[in-house]
């Protein structure tokens, strides 16, 4: 699915080159379920920005389902992007004017789908993530792991096949953590590939498989035992 060769990706700071990302080489497989570690400023989130076609990179190949996606413009990236990913932040990024179901149903506005496609849509999401009822409630009236469960509805609505998460349970007490972890896991199992950046050890031991980067290198790649 994701294969990554001699990525490169660099940033001017003043007048010093930054090496975010040094010569990854990477292949990831449709349904793997993957957590990436390492110390702040390690490439972690710059590494799921390049996976995510949020960001580009400086030199070497992306291929997406046999498709080298490095070159693609503006428009050919945005639409790889929506029918491929889906994404989960710390900070939830909802819309705080719109509704739970609102917020789930933009992706399908932004993909132009009708109201009588979209409506099913939304009410089904709202069933599968236990926010029946708090469809009509703003971010602001929810507790964090509901704002967590509706980001993570609006993130699959489209039905993508990968789903990167950075630090998903940072901004919640363990106990909404550990729900939505096992929500998560859940959506892996049936078949979604899941990628986790984490700085919890314990959590990063869940996934099967486990990158650790430092100083924009993968140190470490190991499966589950």
């Amino acid at each position: 699915m994701i294969q990554l060769q001699g990525i490169h990706r660099n940033f001017i700071v003043g007048d010093q080159i930054v090496h975010a990302l040094d010569g990854i080489d990477l292949e990831i497989e449709a349904g793997e379920y993957i957590s990436v570690m390492g110390p702040s400023g390690s490439g972690k989130s710059t590494l799921l920005n390049i996976i995510a076609l949020l960001d580009q990179p400086t030199s070497g190949r992306y291929r997406l389902n046999g498709r080298d996606v490095t070159e693609l413009n503006d428009e050919e990236l945005a639409r790889t992007r929506r029918e491929n990913f889906g994404f989960v932040f710390q900070f939830f990024h909802l819309i705080p004017r719109l509704s739970a179901a609102e917020n789930i149903e933009m992706p399908l506005i932004l993909a132009g789908l009708e109201p009588a496609l979209r409506k099913p849509r939304v009410r089904e999401a709202v069933q599968a993530f236990g926010l029946a009822d708090r469809a009509d409630h703003r971010p602001d009236q929810l507790s964090g792991g509901q704002r967590q469960r509706v980001a993570i509805a609006r993130a699959t609505i489209l039905r993508p096949g990968a789903l990167l998460a950075d630090e998903p349970t940072g901004n919640l007490d363990r106990a909404s953590g550990v729900e939505i972890i096992d929500l998560l896991e859940g959506l892996n199992k049936q078949g979604m590939t899941l990628i986790i950046i984490t700085h919890d050890p314990e959590l990063g031991r869940r996934a099967n498989r486990q990158l650790t980067l430092v100083d924009g290198a993968i140190v470490k790649d190991s499966h589950a035992v």
